[in-house]
């Protein structure tokens, strides 16, 4: 017994101080922040007006039983030309589709491959109802108490605007990249994006175009994100989730409801989504999420490095932890959730079939057959159907953080927001940049605007804005992004 209990002891030790040496060694991947290059001249009023006038342009997307509103789009190619005349003059604009826009700036070295910038030009429509709760006007696209105010601030003709506003900045400078840039904006990344980067994305692999990276929104600088790290969080998407949404049915015996059977439809329907609900699909730190502890986890202190230095045994109490916020569970599993339950007509008549929809975001790693695979164990029951609705994805590759085009993109945040932290994480939701997958290993998510929580709620929600400082960093960012990923 006491040979036993030695040996725990000094198994005790020995991990104790295993864990401690780790912990020491966990030290800061930061690049170090150099000082951003010659700033741009850039008039802040004047480009907050051109946004202001870019939102005010009603580009929705198309969407089921609702056309796009060509005319808005129409006005809004015109209107970008008008305003960015260096840009139509120095750039090769070419029209994809009805309404998406695919932009060349031509490098002087030929034998570089193209870096590509994404964006997309339509916004989701203002829900029912909800035009009157605005502090502005929704559309009205105005320059208000330092914001720029409407539907697309933030998603995403700030970050098209800021884009084009760079370019303009940098030829008016003189300058040419020596890689050639590609710009490639959507018109319909809202509904899936199968008119635009989709077929922008055919357009270019036709071409025979093998691209170095491709930068698209994403992430962006956040505040008390990151419990224990004190410095924003610059969250830059190194993968994103896929989607699946599975349709489950069940056909039942109409009839009176004085006389119903064991189960009517309904409530076979409701226990296959009891099951799937209460039996979610495993989590595990994968792709960005894993990067991201690993990241930030050095500049947080001594405990909580503890923690994240030694992931090899301390994952399984991380990943409870996490998987007991929705936020934070989105980000290690494959997410569940029923978003469409149909049945029954009338209080007395037996339901003679029920519907149900099941939406899931597969985690990188899962795959959309491991997904009905897992349904079709889950629920067991052959009197439930189960299909697919038409738009599914798989989720993306992680792409690397030891590359030039990470290095290149982590550098040039640095220059712009010294006092950030740059991550890796994991986009939970879908992103046009996932149709480029192909067409290049390094493939990030990143929109260079620093948001407070509270501001997350305007992206497809009421009042969303952008604030003037923060729309010229974006500017700069893109600026210096482009000095130095083209280079």
């Amino acid at each position: 017994m006491k040979r036993l209990f030695l040996s725990l002891t000094l198994g005790v030790i020995v991990l104790a101080a295993v864990l401690v040496v780790r912990t020491l060694a966990f030290t800061s991947r930061q690049a170090v922040a150099e000082a951003e290059e010659t700033p741009l001249e850039v008039d802040a009023e004047a480009a907050a007006a051109r946004l202001a006038g870019a939102l005010r342009l009603e580009t929705v997307a198309a969407s089921e039983g609702q056309p796009a509103n060509d005319a808005a789009f129409q006005a809004l190619k015109v209107y970008l030309r008008e305003h960015f005349p260096r840009v139509h003059a120095a750039l090769k604009s070419e029209p994809v589709g009805a309404h998406s826009l695919l932009y060349t700036w031509q490098g002087t070295d030929a034998s570089l491959r193209p870096v590509l910038l994404l964006g997309h030009l339509d916004v989701v429509p203002v829900a029912a109802g909800t035009a009157a709760g605005w502090v502005h006007p929704p559309f009205s696209g105005v320059v208000v108490d330092g914001y720029v105010w409407g539907r697309g601030a933030l998603d995403d003709k700030g970050s098209v605007l800021a884009q084009l506003e760079a370019v303009e900045a940098l030829l008016a400078a003189g300058e040419q990249p020596r890689r050639t840039v590609l710009f490639a904006f959507g018109a319909d990344e809202e509904v899936g994006g199968l008119e635009g980067a989709v077929a922008i994305a055919a357009l270019l692999k036709e071409r025979g175009v093998r691209l170095e990276s491709v930068l698209d929104e994403g992430g962006v600088i956040m505040s008390g994100t990151v419990p224990g790290v004190s410095a924003p969080v610059a969250l830059v998407g190194t993968s994103e989730k896929g989607f699946v949404s599975v349709e489950l049915k069940v056909k039942g015996e109409g009839g009176h409801s004085s006389m119903p059977p064991p189960s009517t439809a309904v409530g076979v329907l409701a226990r296959a989504v009891s099951k799937l609900e209460s039996t979610p699909m495993p989590a595990r730190l994968a792709g960005g999420s894993r990067e991201l502890f690993e990241r930030v986890g050095p500049e947080m202190g001594f405990g909580m490095k503890l923690l994240f230095a030694n992931l090899w045994l301390t994952e399984p109490l991380v990943v409870k932890q996490l998987s007991a916020k929705p936020t934070t569970n989105a980000a290690v599993r494959t997410t569940t959730a029923v978003t469409v339950f149909e049945g029954g007509v009338k209080d007395n008549v037996l339901p003679s079939s029920a519907r149900a929809v099941v939406n899931f975001r597969i985690l990188p790693g899962d795959s959309v057959e491991a997904v009905l695979e897992h349904v079709r164990k889950t629920v067991d029951d052959a009197r439930v159907e189960q299909g697919t609705l038409a738009f599914q994805s798989e989720p993306s590759p992680v792409s690397p953080t030891d590359s030039d085009s990470w290095r290149h993109l982590e550098r040039s945040v640095r220059q712009v927001f010294p006092q950030v932290v740059v991550s890796p994480y994991l986009n939970v939701a879908a992103t046009d940049s996932r149709h480029f997958v192909g067409l290049s290993d390094n493939v990030y998510r990143f929109f260079p605007v620093h948001l407070q929580r509270e501001d997350l709620a305007r992206i497809h929600g009421q009042d969303e804005r952008i604030s003037v400082p923060g729309y010229l960093e974006a500017v700069r960012f893109y600026a210096q992004y482009l000095r130095n990923a083209a280079r």
